[in-house]
């Protein structure tokens, strides 16, 4: 079984409610440290075997595995976790944009709104980031509206052109 079967079946064991918030409670927690940690120290490559990078980290290499499954979509090159084992070497590179706009997707506001942030993106760049993130979950429809000027190109009013009954 590899640490990300190992990982996936920790996180998706059966718990109690109370159990699960615990877990996730703990997880999350851990989770905010690494990025703190990450962010206060400009850490925009993290290398080396996988259980002395983890234990760097204050987790187990299983616990670990699922902070890169995390991290792992905000990756210059994203790593097969499937393949990765206590002795792999990781070399992974952030990419601090991505992963900004990755935790407000997340809606992992303990993660996004950690003040190591001001050293790492400007307030004013965050503010976009966020803006594009807003704009990317608008819905859009392509509905053609009843007063909206005639895809067909008249210049006439939908109603009065195509859309007319």
């Amino acid at each position: 079984m590899t640490l990300n079967d190992q990982w996936r079946e920790i996180a998706d064991k059966e718990r109690t409610p109370q159990e699960n918030e615990a877990f996730w409670k703990d997880y999350f927690l851990k989770e905010k440290d690494n990025y703190a940690y990450i962010l206060a120290n400009n850490l925009k490559t993290i290398k080396g075997q996988l259980s002395e990078v983890a234990a760097s980290f204050n987790m187990d290499s299983v616990t670990f595995i699922g902070f890169l499954d995390g991290v792992n979509t905000s990756l210059i090159t994203e790593v097969d976790l499937d393949s990765l084992e206590d002795t792999s070497v990781v070399d992974i590179e952030i990419d601090y944009e991505k992963l900004y706009f990755n935790m407000l997707d997340a809606k992992a506001d303990w993660l996004y709104s950690l003040p190591e942030w001001e050293n790492i993106l400007s307030e004013e760049v965050r503010m976009n980031i966020t803006k594009e993130f807003r704009t990317s979950r608008m819905a859009v429809s392509n509905k053609v509206g009843r007063n909206d000027p005639c895809p067909c190109g008249s210049g006439k009013k939908y109603k009065k052109c195509c859309g007319k009954e």
